[in-house]
This record gives structure tokens, C-alpha cells and sequence, in this order.
């Protein structure tokens, strides 16, 4: 079955960098676009990046564009977010998607917490 680990998170002070890491199995990696979302118990789940199955065509939210970058290794299959110059308001549980089919799989989330 498809199945989606995250990690990568921790805490980091503001203006640090970090990168995650989504592995996938259980279905043809390079044949999916592929998301990373996040979350805090304030808001919404919100959409921060999506990269094409190939990775030629990537999109960001503008909260985070120019200081996120999205990426994949379809040899490896695993996703990867790299994040920099992070801010208070990036704290949140990140989560790595795929929609295959209609139906929408998601990881278990890995916690970013920035902070002085």
C-alpha cells in the first residue's frame, strides 16, 4: 500500500535552515506530482509547495517562495523540502502528499519548530 514517511523536522532558531525528507513506497514514485502541506492547531492545512512527477514545474506559496526550494529523487524515491531564512510563523507539522487516483495519501508529519 502507498505509504509516506516524513522526517527531517526539529527545532531551529529564526533565519535557520532545514531540510525534510519524504520517502514513498508502494506505488511509481516518478509517475505523481507530489505536495508538501503543513499545519498548526490555529490554522488550516496549507499548501507550501507542489512539484510536477518529472520535477520540471514547482509552485510555492507566497509565504514561503524564494526561501523554500522543493525537489525529488525519483531514483530514491523521496521528496525533499529545504527551507531557509525560517521564520516564527514557519512552526508547524509539515506533511508530504500524493494524489493517486482521486484519493489523497498523506505521511504521519514532521514537527518544525522555530523559535529563538
Amino acid at each position: 500500500q502507498v505509504q509516506l514517511v516524513e522526517s527531517g523536522g526539529g527545532w531551529v532558531q529564526p533565519g535557520g535552515s532545514l531540510r525534510l525528507s519524504c520517502t514513498a513506497s508502494g506505488y511509481m514514485f516518478k509517475s505523481y506530482a507530489m505536495k508538501w502541506y503543513r499545519q498548526t492547531p490555529e490554522k488550516e492545512r496549507e499548501l507550501v509547495a507542489s512539484i510536477s512527477n518529472g520535477g520540471g514545474n514547482k509552485t510555492y506559496a507566497s509565504s514561503v517562495k524564494g526561501r523554500f526550494t522543493i525537489s525529488r529523487d525519483n531514483y530514491k524515491d523521496t521528496l525533499y523540502l529545504q527551507m531557509n531564512n525560517l521564520k516564527p510563523e514557519d512552526t508547524a507539522v509539515y506533511f508530504c502528499n500524493v494524489r493517486r487516483f482521486n484519493i489523497e495519501y498523506w505521511g504521519t508529519g514532521t514537527l518544525v519548530t522555530v523559535s529563538p
